[in-house]
């Protein structure tokens, strides 16, 4: 750990560098793009039920590692499958 002042005189404070509590950034991948999966279907349920939370929520795709893109497709699907009573609102 580092430390460096900062200051003149009296008013000298100590400047700690913090840890980072966190670890090590990890690239995340979009399992769609991955893949090279054509179109996901808003029929297949299994499929889409990995991306909703027991509380029935879309799960962010800080989560769930998609793209922008395939994030918007999912999210239209699930609402799509919902609508169709495929999918419940809420569990």
């Amino acid at each position: 750990m580092k430390v460096k002042t900062r200051g003149f005189g009296k008013d000298k404070k100590i400047i700690k560098k913090k840890k980072d509590l966190h670890g090590p950034v990890r690239k995340r991948f979009c399992r769609f793009c991955a893949d090279k999966l054509g179109s996901i279907d808003y029929k297949d349920i299994k499929r889409l039920e990995v991306f909703i939370t027991e509380r029935g929520k879309i799960v962010s795709s800080r989560f769930s590692g998609n793209c922008a893109r395939h994030q918007r497709r999912i999210r239209e699907l699930i609402n799509k499958a919902r609508f169709l009573s495929l999918i419940p609102y809420t569990r």
